[in-house]
Formats: structure tokens, C-alpha cells, sequence
């Protein structure tokens, strides 16, 4: 019969903040990573689909703080990893806010880098052995 103690010493070597940054860079990657494919292709479909759908009602990908909400805005957009980056240098959602929709997709956009960061922290404490 195993141990426990050895099953935690094996889930906390190696670089352990391996999952934590490929999972905010790519949606769904840090599960990939350590072989969780079901939880990286519903997190991966979920956020890309989110994100994909607050571009698609021309919402706002935020580059600069004017006041405390785009600054707290922007912290949520940051949270999409490569594909805030990607949008940034194709200049997709430089918009301005001119409808309603697009407010909306603004939030879509925010709300998928914020899962994105959950995604990343739970493939970390997967990893590290902290959760099963």
C-alpha cells in the first residue's frame, strides 16, 4: 500500500509553477499539462468561447487605465494570456464602446480572463498536490 507522504513528495517536485504559466497563457493548457484533457478541453472551449463571443459584439480590449474600472478592466483582460496578446498586436477590440452589445462583450471578455486565472490556480494546486 502507498504511502500518502510519497504521493505528495511526487506531486511537489520539479517546477511545480510549470501549470500556473502555461495555464494563463494558453486557456486550459496547465490541465493538459499534468493530464487532467476532460477539465482542459471544458475550461480551453469555455474561455475561447467566451472571449470569442465578446469580440464577436465588438467589445473592448483594454490597453490603459484612465480610472479605477479600466484599471480593474484591464487586470481582467491581462488574465487571457496569449489571446489578450494575439488581439492586442491584430488590433481586435480597440473599438470604442458605441453599443450596448458591445459593453456586453467587454464583460464576456473580462469574465474569460478571470476564469482563465482560476483555471491556471486550480491546474497549480493540482499540481502541487493540494487539491485531487
Amino acid at each position: 500500500m502507498a504511502n500518502p507522504q510519497d504521493k505528495k513528495n511526487e506531486a511537489g517536485s520539479g517546477f511545480v509553477y510549470l501549470p500556473l504559466i502555461v495555464g494563463w497563457l494558453v486557456p486550459g493548457g496547465g490541465h493538459f499539462l499534468i493530464g487532467k484533457w476532460g477539465r482542459g478541453a471544458l475550461l480551453a472551449a469555455s474561455i475561447v468561447g467566451m472571449f470569442s463571443m465578446g469580440l464577436a459584439m465588438d467589445g473592448q480590449i483594454h490597453s490603459g487605465a484612465h480610472d479605477i474600472l479600466d484599471l480593474l478592466s484591464m487586470a481582467g483582460d491581462l488574465g487571457n494570456g496569449i489571446l489578450y496578446l494575439v488581439c492586442r498586436a491584430m488590433g481586435w477590440g480597440a473599438n470604442l464602446v458605441q453599443v450596448t452589445t458591445a459593453d456586453w462583450g467587454s464583460r464576456f471578455i473580462v469574465v474569460a480572463g478571470l476564469l482563465n486565472v482560476i483555471a491556471a490556480v486550480d491546474a497549480h494546486n493540482l499540481r502541487t498536490g493540494r487539491k485531487a
